[in-house]
């Protein structure tokens, strides 16, 4: 048992600074700041990002869009913190930690003598405090879930002023990657709402920003409805530069709201954005060719943690027991079927037509982007339409003279495939997915859905036969999926929320995932997640096809942009950015 403390480019010692508790005019224990000895940027200036969406809150416990959580991770921090470049976990607002109890409990030291954004002094009792907010089933905050460890929820306590204990009711592997997801709220700030009943009340967009408090980066300074938000640079921030400077280099950020990916491209072409996020291909590549942005930085992170997929219905007795849908349903369920429709469909070709070359094929959930859990031997087999043929006629379909498709009955095979109408890659995938099972002799029609509608049919009515998805996990870790692999789980998509698995390879794959959850051996636990990897390569609920490259842009002179595939892909580093000297950036003026 040992403590593991600073890691990456932090100092291997504590940075001890001296500071008065601004509320009580005591003085406080010197203040442990987490030092990077490989920072050297220049203080000043300002970052506007457009984002597509006006975030809807800023409170941590009912941020559930991306545009808040990209908001409230510039304004919060967290125990333990999952470094987005090399997918570690490493200290954070605790400074170390320690593993005992066989994995079943996690000692926390945590950085002494810090402070919220308000002048406040950071103890375990908000730590405590915390975990108690997002544990409580009424607030039902979207973190509670991965906070339930073999069906009891973890348990928080105090040991001292700087030291808590979490206590999990069976061994977690990877336990502390947990952390990263809670942002720690103040008691001193919270606790009176929170006993009103009125928690989810707290923070909106146009709170004072003196009530918005946290131990991120920056701190609320301005919202105008509609238009944007502004977060100011977070005096009492404990990370500090080589120098010692006090972090972030930035003096603002601005989000302004564009409304689509377009609009943000305009903004960005026309000078007044100063980085971009979420490019689709043709965007980025028409970033590529514009005279007015060149010299802009445009990165291709490569393939992130992002999986599409075309899943069929295989829930019993959906669609309200049309007839219909029954036969289809037979159909299927047919592992042949299924591995058919996998073995026509051209995956490089989709990377080809639909991300113009930016993107990877892929045979099952687990991306390259995901270095550690990546697994090799899982089968990636060309397509080959004559190897479909094969496996239709081995499970009694056939064709008739005019090339279509007909099952053992004789009935012709066709079905619906729903996607999101507003995902303009996902829209062309449906439609090459489509002309590559017309030549299996299929009848495809493709049935594009606004996204809200899209799911309300899919996961609340049942109410479709096929479906193209897109999910992009938080961390790269296994567990962070759990929802999709076990057959209980609410993103089973196939056939969610099973009270018991309806196959035999479900039933092995809820056993491997539970296992490996409990497995602290690292090498043990890859060779159970290898295992369920290649029982889904096998029986195809989910028929991968492509992830997406990460495609960002900054203007010429924000250094240290560094984009990442786990999000949030260009600012998780936010602290490191900062304008070069005459670099023109946007905001750039009164850089000192």
């Amino acid at each position: 048992m040992h403590w593991r403390a600073e890691a990456g480019t932090l100092c291997a010692g504590i940075v001890l600074f001296g500071m008065t508790s601004l509320a009580a005019g005591l003085r406080t224990p010197a203040e442990e700041v987490a030092k990077y000895q490989d920072l050297h940027g220049r203080v000043g200036g300002s970052l506007v990002v457009y984002q597509r969406a006006e975030p809807k809150t800023l409170n941590p416990l009912f941020g559930f869009d991306l545009s808040s959580r990209e908001a409230i991770g510039l304004l919060q921090a967290d125990l333990v913190h999952i470094n987005r470049k090399t997918h570690e976990a490493e200290p954070a607002l605790a400074s170390g930690w320690k593993v005992s109890g066989g994995g079943r409990a996690y000692t926390l030291r945590l950085r002494r003598g810090l402070h919220f954004s308000d002048g406040e002094p950071f103890t375990a009792e908000d730590v405590v405090f915390s975990f108690q907010l997002y544990l409580d089933e009424k607030l039902n905050a979207p973190q509670r879930d991965l906070l339930v460890v073999g069906g009891k929820p973890l348990r928080v306590e105090v040991v001292d002023a700087s030291t808590v204990r979490v206590v999990l009711s069976r061994p977690y592997a990877a336990a502390e990657r947990l952390f990263d997801s809670i942002a720690i709220v103040p008691r001193h700030a919270v606790e009176k709402a929170y006993r009103e009943g009125t928690a989810d009340r707290l923070w909106p967009l146009d709170a004072k920003p003196g009530s918005v408090v946290g131990m991120g980066p920056y701190r609320l300074k301005a919202y105008t409805p509609g238009q944007s938000l502004v977060l100011e640079r977070n005096p009492f921030y404990w990370k500090v530069d080589a120098a010692g400077r006090r972090l972030p280099y930035l003096d603002t950020i601005e989000f302004r709201f564009a409304g689509s990916e377009d609009a943000q491209l305009l903004h960005f072409v026309s000078g007044d954005a100063g980085m971009l996020s979420g490019l689709g291909a043709r965007n980025f590549e028409y970033l590529k060719q514009e005279q007015r942005t060149r010299g802009a930085q445009l990165v291709d992170a490569g393939p992130g943690l992002e999986y599409n997929f075309l899943f069929f219905n295989l829930r019993p007795g959906a669609e309200g027991g049309d007839p219909g849908f029954q036969v289809r349903h037979g159909r299927f369920a047919q592992d042949a079927f299924r591995q058919a429709v996998s073995a026509a469909i051209d995956r490089e070709g989709i990377v080809r037509l639909v991300y113009g070359g930016r993107a990877a094929a892929i045979w099952g959930p687990v991306t390259p982007g995901d270095r550690r859990w990546w697994d090799e031997e899982i089968p990636r087999p060309a397509r080959s339409i004559k190897r479909a043929r094969q496996l239709l006629g081995s499970a009694g379909f056939h064709w008739n003279a005019e090339h279509e498709l007909l099952d053992l009955r004789g009935n012709r095979v066709e079905f619906s495939l729903v996607t999101s109408s507003s995902n303009a890659e996902r829209r062309r995938t449906a439609t090459v997915i489509q002309n590559d099972l017309s030549q299996l002799g299929m009848k495809v029609e493709v049935v594009p859905l606004e996204f809200r509608a899209m799911l309300d049919r899919v996961m609340r009515a049942h109410r479709f036969d096929a479906a193209i998805f897109g999910l992009a996990s938080g961390d790269a870790d296994p567990n962070a999926d759990m929802n999709v692999w076990l057959s209980s789980g609410g993103m089973h998509l196939w056939n969610a929320e099973q009270t018991s698995p309806a196959t035999g390879w479900e039933a092995e794959i809820d056993g491997l995932m539970e296992q490996q959850m409990s497995e602290m051996d690292a090498r043990r636990r890859k060779k159970l997640f290898d295992r369920a990897q290649a029982l889904l390569a096998e029986h195809m609920p989910l028929i991968c096809t492509v992830s997406p490259d990460i495609l960002a842009a900054a203007k010429a002179g924000l250094e240290n942009f560094s984009p990442a595939v786990i999000p949030p892909y260009t600012l998780w580093n936010v602290e490191r950015l900062y304008w070069a000297p005459g670099s023109g950036g946007a905001g750039a003026s009164g850089a000192r």
